[in-house]
């Protein structure tokens, strides 16, 4: 039996496929988001019990995300008329309006681009996945879910803090960092470099656990 291809995947640190499509907002492109932060999310279908807490946990956060320059844009795979009823339905019975587009996808172009669509978790939906892409262009973190387990937008919020903290400051951050905690600095990259960084790194502002292993506070 032929099997089908395997969905094609963007890739990290690489720029973002480009897309033009109709939205609940009127027509958008990747390159109406240039020089902002974008956060492009697909959902099964509208009318979901775990997708609608998914879209009211991006809008209650909307806010949030727009005080760090980033924007939010949903897709589906449904039409426009779909979304619109569905959006109407979240404000009549959560009292919760949805405040960013949400993208007509009824051809699948923009999901086969981005690759949200795995045929062994459904042939005609796109799975939960969201993709980080930065003020040039380019897709700096993907998250992929499953069908029933809903996403974490505190979570997003945190990471896109954290990208941007490490754009900033050259550094990295440790496991569940939030702001305020200390950032991991980059190791060294000579031997020369190493010693200096054991010998001198608490002069320079550091706690030098070993000499590749280094935080300091912002």
């Amino acid at each position: 039996m032929e099997q089908s291809a395997a969905p094609s995947l963007p890739r990290i640190n690489e720029p973002a496929p480009a897309f033009r499509a109709a939205t609940t907002q009127g027509e958008r492109t990747l390159a109406d988001y240039r020089g902002k932060w974008l956060i492009l999310f697909s959902h099964p279908a509208d009318f979901t019990p775990v997708c609608t807490t998914e879209f009211i946990g991006f809008a209650r956060h909307h806010q949030a995300f727009r005080a760090l320059n980033c924007e939010l844009l949903g897709l589906s795979i449904d039409s426009l008329f779909s979304h619109l009823a569905w959006i109407r339905s979240i404000r009549q019975n959560f009292g919760v309006d949805i405040p960013f587009p949400i993208i007509e996808d009824l051809k699948m172009e923009v999901a086969r681009a981005y690759g949200m669509i795995h045929p062994g978790a459904a042939d005609t939906q796109a799975v939960r996945a969201t993709f980080f892409i930065d003020p040039q262009g380019v897709l700096r973190a993907m998250v992929y879910y499953p069908m029933s387990n809903g996403r974490s937008i505190d979570e997003f919020l945190r990471l896109l803090q954290a990208l941007q903290t490490s754009d900033k400051h050259a550094v990295a951050t440790p496991e569940a960092w939030c702001p305020g905690d200390k950032v991991i600095v980059p190791p060294p990259k000579t031997a020369a470099a190493a010693e200096e960084r054991v010998d001198s790194g608490a002069q320079q502002g550091m706690e030098v656990i070993d000499w590749y292993f280094s935080t300091k506070a912002l």
